[in-house]
């Protein structure tokens, strides 16, 4: 199993304390994220707030993508915030797609391999309307890479509204096995279907069959 990095610990027992304190998030499923192998948690995507929700809910450290750029900002700023996203722990991804996405996979199977957990929302960007839709192959390939289970997991309460607050709910499915190490490309599509009926279970959204507009790397692959 991975170390938790530091920063993120202090995180959790600070502002993470905090938050649950606020928003008393509802979690329920925890037995399903194994305890000392590596494992692809994947979720749906509401809001910029999934993030930080299933990291302060999962029971140990989770790998989250972040942009390059904050990996080499130069001056003064660039040192904190390169301070801060290594410290938490965060996987760096290239903008652009294409060969760039395939070399943050690429970053995350090592942590993969050596028992960390990483997140990836398969929609591949924040849902437009709160709607669940089709998954992006990129976390099945990733879990066919290195050799882990995928579990799914569904997020409530998050979403952007005009007033008031909505209570959050995060819940861990049972874990889909790891696919075969050179899974077809039907195989694939298949299997990642099955892992958003899976997150749809856990959510109750309508589902929809086509891929949602890109806004910005999620983590999801292609």
């Amino acid at each position: 199993m991975t170390r938790t990095p530091p920063l993120y610990a202090l995180t959790d027992r600070t502002l993470g304390t905090l938050v649950r304190a606020i928003w008393r998030p509802a979690v329920t499923g925890l037995e399903h994220v194994p305890a000392g192998t590596g494992a692809i948690l994947c979720a749906n995507h509401l809001s910029v707030g999934d993030q930080l929700f299933l990291g302060l809910t999962a029971p140990r450290h989770v790998a989250f993508w972040a942009k390059a750029e904050y990996f080499r900002t130069p001056g003064l700023r660039g040192a904190i915030t390169r301070s801060v996203v290594t410290g938490m722990g965060a996987i760096p991804v290239e903008r652009g797609g294409g060969r760039a996405v395939l070399a943050a996979f690429d970053a995350a199977v090592p942590v993969l391999r050596a028992g960390g957990l990483v997140a990836v929302f398969p929609e591949g960007t924040r849902s437009p309307d709160g709607r669940l839709y089709r998954g992006r192959t990129g976390a099945v390939r990733l879990a066919a890479q290195a050799g882990v289970p995928l579990v799914p997991v569904g997020i409530r309460g998050t979403e952007p509204r005009s007033s008031g607050r909505r209570a959050v709910a995060i819940a861990f499915g049972p874990a889909l096995p790891a696919p075969d190490p050179s899974p077809q490309a039907a195989e694939v599509r298949a299997l990642t279907d099955v892992l958003l009926a899976r997150i749809q279970s856990l959510t109750g959204q309508e589902y929809v069959p086509q891929y949602a507009p890109t806004r910005s790397p999620s983590g999801a692959g292609r």
